[in-house]
């Protein structure tokens, strides 16, 4: 079995989209093992995208995080890391396909188009480790 992070970002909160997003993690078969509301902060997501924090756009995508709660939590499964990725659907909205929660969910509209897109999931088991580690304060 395969672990991985997943995150419903501050958008999908505010819409009421929680629900809708655990309902198709459970309905795939994947297992949720730890789930919390919290509220992040600065170091925490700068930790968290340390490979974005000198890209120009990152001060709108920390000011997005940090708008509201947010969903934080640990998934596993079968081949769970991959599944999750396919299931989000693309990074930008836009180009997103219907059936997957980006391409139902988020909304392609405005400056932060490709930030406000609802989840979030690791993209390696490396990646699934080092954030349940940072996020869940595991060492």
């Amino acid at each position: 079995m395969e672990k991985t992070f997943f995150m419903i970002k501050p958008d999908a909160v505010r819409r009421g989209l929680i629900g809708e997003v655990l309902s198709r993690i459970e309905k795939r078969g994947f297992v949720i093992e730890r789930l919390e509301l919290c509220q992040a902060d600065e170091n925490l997501l700068k930790a968290h995208y340390a490979a974005l924090v000198d890209e120009p756009f990152f001060p709108d995508l920390l000011a997005y995080m940090t708008s509201g709660p947010l969903v934080i939590g640990v998934m596993f499964g079968n081949d769970v890391i991959a599944s999750w990725r396919l299931m989000m659907g693309a990074t930008k909205p836009q180009e997103a396909l219907p059936g997957t929660i980006r391409g139902d969910f988020a909304q392609a509209a405005g400056a932060n188009q490709s930030i406000e897109n609802v989840v979030h999931g690791s993209d390696s088991a490396a990646s699934a480790k080092r954030e349940i580690g940072l996020w869940f304060n595991e060492v």
